[in-house]
């Protein structure tokens, strides 16, 4: 008995070896993390398990009832002859991993094939084997990996219920004693423990694969993480040198470079002496690259660098590209070919995707930027044609009549124009500038409206030098003299506040007009609004100037109520300016 049981635990080294091809197959890669097969890949491994059942047959030692003498490998049987074998394996496993119908169809073919051979328990075995399916699908678990107990378990007890079906059907019966006395107990515990065995080999192989990807998906995500910053000026040799010392550093290849379409941009790492920044690209085998747009494998010979005694001995070379078009190439070099393997290689074409599409995002993310500064440069440049015309038409009137005051009036509107002339290519202004804008506007319309207009200024000297969207302030001011005065004839007063508060600048403009709606307020600065007073136009583009700047924490806040005034109040992050 020992002996059988040491002999049938040597031969389930068959049985790993089977177990590591089946690894190598995407079907049962299926079975291992699907929940259901689908009919092909069903026929697939009913096919497999069930030639795997076979295989553990033919494997198995035949013994003569009669002589009690062994045979080394099963084939045909005499009448007196049964086989100790590892059929069940491949049954079992089929259930466990693919449900009772893979079971049953490996149970089939294995059992069918075993009654064909002959022997006194031909017809037992047969139905053993078919049982076996049915008892592992049975254990099948969809939502859940096997455990190797559970395994164990179920492989010794579908070989137990072998031995009782063989006590059961076979005849003579003192025959099927003297077989199972013989062969039971090593058969129990050998196709217990291959079938465990062969469900740790495939879950080591598989897991050791994942642990492969997951540290290699780990290292492209910290490699984007570093290089984002850096792509995000585009690819220069600022940016490509940053990027070759991430690389470089992570990927422990001899030598990281970046190139264009001409130029070597950065190389790091063995070869800097020969192969520098900023120089024309040297060896043949990279402009090949760039022509064939394709990741190229180079050995010393095709590398062809032009420094004899180059410590370089292999490099892979793959295209960056920018809408699909090649713009340069990422090279890692080797000192030899035997460094290079396939997952060094698919790690380095992921890792030249990865960049090219860092690239195609710093781009757009470019392009966003530009029409964003156009938009603002637009809603900035928009000067109301009634005021100048009123303003001119005042200055006019003042000529005779004052002609030192028209004189001051025409200072003060040529600043007005030349401040509004100039935010079409300035992005920002400091406060100072703004209120000294705000303070022209104002000195023309209260020659307009003669002891009608007060403004009260409050503004904290600190804040002067912040900077602010140019045409912020005056818009917001304009608003209450054109809306919230407009049917108001005297006693107009605006109040102007300017305060720096923690780590931000707050600033507010109040009027005692006529106000407006809850509802209203809510509106404007939001949406452009229909109606016959106004659409809100210059209050919408002063918030959205805002909110494009510093975010929606800036975004104009306003409160009125009918006939208690306006008040519109904003901030802006306090930056402190070296004086």
């Amino acid at each position: 008995m020992f002996e059988l049981l040491t002999t049938m635990v040597e031969r389930l080294g068959i049985i790993v070896t089977i177990a590591f091809i089946l690894t190598r197959f995407q079907f049962f890669r299926d079975m291992i993390y699907q929940e259901q097969l689908n009919r092909h890949q069903q026929y697939t491994a009913i096919l497999f398990f069930g030639f795997f059942g076979i295989i553990g047959t033919y494997t198995g030692l035949s013994l003569s009832t009669e002589s009690l003498h062994f045979s080394r490998w099963a084939s045909d049987l005499s009448a007196d002859e049964a086989i100790a074998n590892s059929r069940v394996i491949g049954v079992v496993i089929a259930g466990l991993l693919g449900g009772y119908k893979v079971g049953i169809g490996a149970g089939l073919i294995a059992g069918i094939h075993r009654f064909t051979l002959g022997g006194f328990t031909a017809l037992s075995c047969g139905v053993a084997s078919i049982i076996a399916g049915v008892l592992s699908g049975y254990f099948h678990k969809r939502h859940q990996h096997i455990k190797l107990k559970s395994a164990l378990f179920i492989g010794a007890l579908a070989e137990a219920i072998q031995m009782l079906i063989i006590l059961l059907l076979s005849r003579p019966f003192e025959q099927a004693w003297t077989l199972v006395e013989i062969i039971g107990v090593p058969m129990i515990i050998a196709n217990g423990l291959g079938c465990a065995l062969f469900l740790l080999v495939i879950r080591n192989v598989v897991n050791e694969e994942e642990k492969v990807v997951a540290v290699q998906a780990q290292k492209i995500l910290r490699i984007a993480d570093q290089t984002l910053a850096h792509l995000r000026s585009g690819m220069n040799p600022q940016s490509a040198q940053a990027v070759c010392q991430i690389l470089h550093k992570e990927i422990k290849a001899s030598a990281v470079a970046m190139t264009n379409m001409t130029d070597i941009l950065a190389h790091v790492g063995l070869g800097d002496d020969h192969h520098r920044s900023e120089s024309p690209i040297q060896t043949q085998i990279t402009l090949d690259a760039i022509h064939k747009n394709e990741i190229i494998v180079a050995n010393q010979k095709s590398i062809q660098c032009r420094e004899q005694g180059c410590p370089l001995g292999a490099a892979i070379i793959a295209p960056l590209k920018l809408r699909e078009k090649t713009i340069g190439t990422l090279k890692f070099y080797f000192r030899s070919e035997k460094e290079i393997n396939n997952v060094v290689t698919e790690l380095i074409s992921g890792l030249s995707m990865m960049i090219s599409n860092q690239l195609e995002i710093a781009e757009a993310d470019r392009a966003y930027q530009l029409a964003k500064e156009a938009e603002v440069m637009a809603l900035q440049a928009q000067i109301s044609p009634h005021f100048l015309f009123n303003s001119l038409n005042t200055i006019v009137s003042l000529i005779r009549l004052d002609p030192t005051k028209a004189r001051k009036l025409l200072v003060s509107l040529s600043h007005f124009l030349r401040q509004n002339l100039t935010v079409t290519t300035h992005h920002v202004t400091t406060l100072e500038q703004e209120i000294k804008h705000t303070k022209a506007y104002l000195t023309i319309e209260e020659a307009r409206f003669v002891d009608k207009l007060e403004v009260l200024y409050d503004i904290d000297e600190e804040a002067l030098l912040q900077n602010i969207p140019p045409l912020t302030l005056q818009p917001i001011i304009e608003n209450s003299i054109k809306h919230g005065f407009r049917n108001k004839e005297y006693n107009c007063i605006i109040q102007v506040m300017v305060k720096k508060r923690n780590e931000s600048i707050f600033i507010k403009v109040t009027d005692n007009g006529q106000g407006m709606s809850k509802e209203r307020a809510e509106q404007i600065g939001k949406e452009l609004l229909h109606s016959e007073k106004g659409t809100g136009m210059a209050l919408f583009n002063v918030n959205r100037r805002l909110t494009m700047t510093y975010g929606e924490e800036a975004a104009l806040k306003i409160k009125s109520d009918i006939e208690n005034g306006t008040e519109i109040a904003f901030s802006i992050p306090y930056v402190k300016v070296a004086k």
